[in-house]
């Protein structure tokens, strides 16, 4: 009964939230949607402060009478990116078609012959124990036939195109940058879901500070999503957990 009960309130709380979004949809009906007030990001109840990998304060030093500032690494900045905190443009291109075929065929024959004509006198008595048509000479016989053919063919076509931006989080002793990104983006209620990660040397990062995913050394690509149709494509927690444990 408390288990009814339990279930009772949180049917009658759902249904109160139906009401009240169906309500509020009732009333703006012939109207377009509001739009959300300008406001400070800050001041929202649901507002967290982000907190990045930053580089260390640097004291920039400058000679007197001199435009040139012992920090920079060209007359004019150089707009790549080289330090923790930084940010990069990734560009992502993935186009990966391949197709494998094995054909394996193993065959192995083997035979044993054994015979017992002369063991210490003891051979004479083997007609006392075994039947009377056994022959000393043709004692043990064994063979044996093994075959083996397998077949496999792997067929597999991938194609991902995107740009996304990543950030420093930190530089390694040889001068190697490691870079992460993240980026969501959600639209009604599907989230699609893209993250990056890699080491990255300084010179292959173009002028323009982005790099090409294949100069990423340890690359890690992912791309996926969250959300209702996501959900639908995937199977039930039951059938995924029936099909490991079901032997057969």
């Amino acid at each position: 009964m408390k288990r009814f009960g339990i279930l009772g309130l949180a049917l009658v709380a759902s249904t109160s939230l139906t009401a009240c979004g169906a309500a509020d949809r009732l009333a703006n009906v012939g109207q377009a949607p509001d739009l959300a007030p300008i406001e400070n990001p800050v001041t929202r109840e649901d507002y967290q402060p982000v907190s990045m990998p930053m580089p260390a304060p640097k004291v920039a030093s400058r000679q007197k009478n001199s435009l040139w500032g012992g920090d920079k690494k060209g007359f004019f900045k150089d707009q790549r990116a080289g330090d923790v905190g930084d940010i990069l443009t990734v560009l992502i291109n993935i186009n990966d078609e391949a197709e494998l075929e094995n054909e394996s065929e193993r065959s192995r024959t083997s035979s044993e012959d054994a015979d017992l004509n002369s063991f210490l006198g003891y051979e004479t008595a083997l007609g006392e124990i075994l039947p009377e048509n056994i022959v000393n000479s043709d004692l043990i016989n064994a063979g044996a036939t093994s075959n083996h053919s397998g077949t496999g063919s792997v067929e597999r076509e991938e194609e991902i195109t995107v740009q996304m931006a990543a950030i420093i989080t930190q530089v390694l002793p040889n001068g190697n940058l490691v870079i992460e990104g993240k980026q969501e983006v959600r639209v009604n209620f599907e989230k699609r879901i893209l993250a990056v990660a890699g080491v990255v040397r300084p010179e292959d990062i173009s002028p323009t500070n982005t790099i090409s995913s294949e100069h990423i050394a340890e690359a890690r690509i992912a791309y996926g999503g969250e959300g209702q149709i996501t959900d639908v494509q995937q199977p039930r927690y039951g059938q995924q957990v029936y099909d490991i444990i079901f032997p057969f």
